[in-house]
């Protein structure tokens, strides 16, 4: 803890699509279907079971396991992309060719196989870098 009243940990894996982005984490620890389970316009989730429903991932730093479902996953996220709604970043677990594809087509930094569980460290709106660069995760949690 510092003297702000922040907590910052660091946390190191393999880095994918490079760059750096900071935004704000939205996590969820389902994995996401694409063709059916993304609504590209806005970004958002609307696989009626899933515990995002109705969440918008555009601009956000997307912590989640990884894709599950058909190949559309690429394709959602391409859409996402170029209408201006794909997450800012990408931090999961699980590499599958889905979410290979897809951080491809987002363009976006990503990071996979943490040294930590980020699913136990990270929280819905902590303050997230992701470097896909270096494969470094720097999150910061304001106490609040």
């Amino acid at each position: 803890m510092t003297a702000t009243g922040t907590d910052t940990l660091v946390l190191r894996g393999r880095g994918l699509g490079g760059g750096v982005v900071e935004g704000e984490a939205l996590v969820t620890r389902e994995a996401i279907s694409g063709w059916g389970g993304v609504e590209p316009r806005e970004g958002r989730i609307i696989e009626s079971r899933h515990e995002l429903v109705g969440r918008s991932f555009a601009g956000k730093v997307l912590v989640f396991p990884g894709a599950k479902g058909s190949s559309g996953w690429s394709g959602m996220f391409h859409m996402a992309r170029l209408m201006g709604s794909a997450p800012a970043a990408m931090i999961f677990t699980t590499m599958n060719t889905k979410i290979a594809l897809g951080v491809v087509v987002s363009h976006v930094p990503a990071v996979t196989d943490l040294d930590r569980n980020p699913f136990e460290v990270i929280r819905t709106g902590d303050l997230v870098r992701v470097d896909g660069d270096r494969g470094e995760v720097v999150i910061t949690r304001v106490d609040g």
